[in-house]
């Protein structure tokens, strides 16, 4: 197993941990756990391109691990009253439309590489960030952050709908090749 799966594996892992300390009030460690698995997250994929250590196993593991993370730690979130209820259903819309359009490509036989948009990167950078502006400002009483989690929660539901739009776009067309194909 290469040295970025093994991050991504890590990531993966943490998922119930950093689940455990929210729900135990615990927001320093849940803080710094979770800045740890976001920061992981952008460290495999460097590796990863910059040391030709991509793999398959890389190209399925490193977004599972990422959907588990974020969307186990954004319906938290929002169960919790921290972020909005429609930003939850969003997010989580988005992610059930992604694994479904890919699972329908399998179900099909179809080889379907999968390459995440630059928009799709920047919308999970800004689910990190504003995750963990969310907890930060929990674990340290910081009231002022409030204008910067409104801004980071309308830019993640912006980034959120388009990328979903670029998925469903590329689905589409794969869908009509499909559909065209003896």
């Amino acid at each position: 197993m290469t040295l970025p799966n093994m991050i991504s594996l890590a990531r993966l892992l943490s998922v119930p941990f950093i689940l455990w300390l929210i729900l135990t009030d615990q927001w320093r460690p849940a803080l710094v756990v979770f800045c740890l698995a976001g920061l992981s997250d952008a460290v495999d994929g460097i590796l990863a391109e910059r040391f030709g250590m991509q793999s398959r196993l890389g190209q399925y593991l490193d977004p599972i691990a990422d959907k588990a993370l974020l969307v186990s730690i954004i319906i938290l979130l929002g169960a919790q009253g921290y972020l909005p209820l429609w930003l939850v259903i969003l997010v989580v819309s988005r992610d059930i439309l992604i694994v479904g359009g890919m699972f329908l490509i399998f179900a099909f036989e179809q080889l379907h590489e999968p390459r995440p948009f630059s928009l799709s990167k920047i919308n999970t950078a800004t689910q990190i960030v504003l995750a963990a502006l969310v907890i930060a400002s929990l674990a340290f009483t910081l009231e002022a952050v409030e204008t910067y989690i409104e801004t980071l929660v309308l830019a993640t539901a912006f980034t959120t709908i388009v990328s979903g739009a670029q998925y469903l776009i590329d689905w589409w067309r794969c869908m009509n090749r499909m559909e065209h194909e003896p």
